[in-house]
């Protein structure tokens, strides 16, 4: 078989059928076997990479924005993009969770999807929203929601709609308050000048103001959850586990720690930037994601150093992190010593 015509470049890699129709593509082109059709009416160019080994929830992000923007050319006028498959496209933090089967959701009580155990390339839904009383989305593989025009927040994102980090944030208030947390923190991280820091300067995704400004102007699902999360937003929490760790800090009655702060020598050499850390007591608590070789080496070289300057260092492990109440006790006696 002759290999596939090309397309006009103007399509893109994603595009919908009658774009491709009226830019002269002809309906037997839109069957073969270099396009997928990953939602009626959608077309989608295959790109075979070699697979790529990554963390469950690096893995989680990249299928909600791929998802997300295959749906992307069926968006019709008053639909965005919304809820985690916004919160995803900004390169927010989500919990995991188990796949789902495509359900409606037009924000009545007990309309939600069907849970399904997770399967080796099971998608997960995307979330479409539709402005004021217009006709909801019901398709397999997407979740449709009602948003009051009055309170939308919209962003174009490579060309579409699509809920401002500050509204998505809000559109998740049925998650849990430490993950509420840890995706606020993500928004409104400002990207400070220091040592070895990346991106100086770069505006954050959101402000906390303006988390508060969106919750003013809706009674969104679980508004108590969002009202105790945004007091809890900082802007210099570097990761969702970070956020986390501080949260159950703060919450046990502990005092507040600072956040990234840099650690200089007593002849102002730069020994390292902690997680976490009560300066007055010199004592940092470092969170360890997934160790490889070179990372390991260097984390017990920085640690090295800040012992050797007489730092209590705390490090959290994946088994500490999930038993808070012993991470909390190992720090509260640090602070009292």
């Amino acid at each position: 078989m002759p290999a596939p015509r090309p397309l006009p470049p103007t399509l893109g890699r994603r595009f919908h059928v009658s774009t491709a129709l009226d830019a002269g593509v002809g309906r037997g082109r839109l069957r073969r076997s270099d396009l997928r059709a990953p939602f009626h009416g959608v077309r989608v160019i295959e790109i075979r990479t070699p697979p790529v080994d990554l963390d469950p929830f690096t893995r989680q992000a990249t299928e909600r924005r791929i998802q997300a923007w295959n749906y992307a050319p069926r968006l019709r006028p008053g639909q965005f993009l919304s809820h985690e498959s916004a919160a995803a496209i900004w390169g927010g933090p989500l919990p995991l969770v188990r796949a789902t089967v495509g359900a409606s959701d037009d924000a009545e009580p007990g309309a939600s999807a069907r849970p399904r155990a997770p399967t080796s390339g099971q998608t997960l839904d995307v979330h479409v929203s539709t402005l004021g009383d217009g006709p909801l989305v019901r398709a397999r593989g997407v979740r449709g929601h009602r948003a009051d025009p009055a309170s939308a927040r919209i962003s174009m994102v490579r060309g579409f709609p699509v809920a401002s980090p500050a509204m998505a944030w809000a559109q998740l208030g049925r998650m849990n308050a430490l993950d509420l947390v840890a995706l606020g923190d993500h928004f409104c991280r400002m990207w400070r000048e220091g040592h070895g820091r990346p991106n100086a300067g770069r505006p954050p995704l959101a402000t906390i103001d303006e988390l508060r400004a969106v919750l003013a102007v809706n009674r969104w699902r679980g508004i108590r959850r969002l009202r105790e999360a945004v007091e809890l937003v900082r802007e210099d929490s570097w990761s969702p586990r970070e956020s986390q760790v501080r949260c159950h800090l703060v919450l046990a009655g502990l005092p507040e720690p600072a956040l990234n702060h840099d650690v200089y020598n007593r002849h102002g050499v730069f020994l390292g930037c902690v997680d976490l850390a009560y300066p007055e007591q010199r004592i940092a608590v470092e969170y360890h994601g997934v160790l490889h070789s070179a990372q390991y080496a260097a984390d017990v070289e920085r640690i090295a150093a800040l012992r050797s300057e007489g730092w209590t260092v705390i490090e959290v492990t994946s088994e500490l992190f999930a038993r808070p109440e012993l991470l909390v006790a190992r720090v509260r006696a640090a602070l009292r010593r």
